[in-house]
């Protein structure tokens, strides 16, 4: 089940579009849960976990087979 912040807006190839409301409070709570400080005063989210909280999988394209 996705969040009420997350609308999917295509999913096609594999390439999937999400549209977030990024002024829902449940968005900001779960960024701050899941951010991490990469320099001082500077913030980020990994995709791997930004995807396992939306309930995407994440397929590394650069992977030898």
């Amino acid at each position: 089940m996705k969040p009420s912040w997350a609308t999917v807006i295509s999913n096609n190839a594999g390439l999937i579009e999400v549209e977030i409301n990024d002024e829902d409070p449940s968005f900001h709570s779960m960024i701050k849960e899941l951010s991490t400080e990469i320099e001082p005063g500077i913030f980020g989210v990994k995709a791997g976990d930004l995807c396992q909280r939306l309930s995407i999988e994440m397929i590394d394209t650069n992977e030898e087979n």
